[in-house]
């Protein structure tokens, strides 16, 4: 069975760093595409960053691009996203999510795996 797991989710002050971390497991997803979305209360999940299975390339909505690192372990089942410079904007769920194939995507609809997701605030 597949699960994604995130962790490292809490509460912060704008300013801060915060890493989340999603373990994966039930598949090898060395091979996969992953990536972090978000979803904010009266929003639709929105992309944040992606990586291909080889950690490379990344890609980071505008919004976070310059403050937010996406990378993975060697055996890349273990996603991490380095958050810097927290905005309250920033507030939201975060998801981790997985594809089947390498390819990198930005839209939710072509990720396969979901994680259950995470609650990162930031305060002002």
């Amino acid at each position: 069975q597949v699960q994604l797991v995130e962790s490292g989710g809490k509460l912060v002050q704008a300013g801060d760093s915060l890493r989340l971390s999603c373990i994966a497991s039930g598949r090898n997803f060395s091979r996969a595409a992953m990536g972090w979305f978000r979803q904010a209360p009266g929003n639709q999940r929105t992309f944040v960053a992606a990586t291909a299975w080889d950690s490379g390339p990344t890609f980071y909505a505008d919004s976070v691009k310059g403050r937010f690192t996406i990378s993975r372990d060697n055996a890349g089942n273990t996603l991490y996203l380095q958050m810097n410079s927290l905005k309250p904007e920033d507030t939201a769920v975060y998801y981790c999510a997985a594809r089947k194939i390498p390819n990198v995507l930005i839209t939710a609809r072509d990720y396969d795996y979901w994680g259950q997701g995470i609650q990162v605030t930031v305060s002002s």
